[in-house]
């Protein structure tokens, strides 16, 4: 595989600069509504996302379910659609009574995650996904969360599994999805990806990806997909406070400060903090989109509006001068 093949793979699928992921729709932190989950969905595509993702993690597979359905209402030339690999449901009828809280997702516990990064594993997972989907293809698989199991591993099976895929044409680019930055490194090193996502760990707030991986990425053509760019909540608020989540929890008071830090150099150019969050990625050649959640149509046109509002470049300039964000 040359390094112009593999640019070619993810830049003609044309992700960015904003794209929807579709955990809310799985009930993360809150039930919705089938109707509820529609309306999300309806409002990312008027709004002109085309980029979807989502896994069998997210809802124990109701997202899919979900975002499937509402795909095949839509031409298949005109959307991108990603899922991702590691996790098989099987069945678990003793927690059927109980919801998957431990995951954050409000459905019932009737299904069980069950590690799975061998290359049979691999092949099975993507037939599942298609089925729960209703659809024929996906464009983009992401070996999820492998230092969950057992990284090196994971990385050694898992990889070749997906590489496999993409040779017989049944998925167009292959990558890992982690918010470990181990993890994604050790998978651009095999040579055989076209893209990472990383989860929180290039964001506003923090970028630990820019020492190797981002490097890393720009020399192996490895395409980048930046996502949980809100650090689980705490920069989607203009004035974020102490209540707010971080890494689906409660916010340390540090992080709180420097958030609040940056904050407050944002809004001496006029800019507010979330938009300033949707934005700091793109800043990096290598990001080809953003993808964030929302659980409600009036949140999903809200970042759209964010993601094209004008933000000075002198911005980040100062945020750079004040080493808020890593050059």
């Amino acid at each position: 595989m040359t390094e112009s093949s593999e640019t070619r793979r993810s830049a003609d699928l044309l992700l960015g600069p904003l794209g929807y992921g579709a955990a809310n729709v799985g009930n993360l932190y809150r039930a919705m509504t089938d109707d509820d989950a529609w309306a999300v969905l309806d409002a990312a595509w008027e709004s002109g996302l085309r980029y979807f993702d989502t896994a069998p993690h997210y809802g124990l597979g109701l997202s899919e379910r979900r975002l499937g359905a509402f795909l095949a209402t839509k031409p298949r030339a005109e959307f991108v659609l990603s899922t991702k690999v590691g996790r098989l449901l099987r069945p678990s009828p003793g927690t059927a009574d109980q919801l998957d809280d431990a995951h954050h997702f409000a459905v019932s516990a009737g299904l069980r995650r069950v590690w799975d990064f061998t290359a049979a594993g691999v092949r099975r997972s993507l037939e599942e996904s298609l089925s729960r989907l209703g659809l024929d293809t996906v464009d983009i698989l992401y070996l999820h969360d492998p230092e969950e199991d057992d990284l090196g591993p994971a990385i050694a099976n898992g990889v070749p599994g997906l590489v496999a895929l993409r040779d017989e044409g049944l998925v167009t680019a292959i990558g890992v999805g982690s918010k470990s930055t181990a993890a994604l490194l050790a998978g651009v090193r095999t040579g055989g990806l076209d893209l990472v996502m990383i989860a929180g760990r290039y964001t506003l707030l923090e970028q630990p990806a820019s020492d190797k991986l981002i490097p890393a990425c720009r020399a192996a053509s490895v395409g980048v997909v930046a996502a949980a760019v809100f650090n689980s909540g705490l920069l989607s608020s203009s004035h974020p406070g102490a209540g707010a989540r971080y890494e689906y929890g409660d916010v340390p008071a540090h992080v709180l400060q420097r958030a609040q830090r940056i904050e407050g150099i944002c809004a001496e150019y006029g800019v507010a903090l979330p938009v300033a969050a949707l934005q700091f990625p793109l800043e990096e050649p290598a990001v080809q989109a953003v993808v964030v959640g929302a659980g409600e149509p009036g949140q999903v046109r809200e970042n759209v509006a964010r993601i094209s509002a004008a933000v000075p470049h002198e911005l980040w300039e100062r945020l750079r001068a004040e080493g808020l964000v890593k050059t």
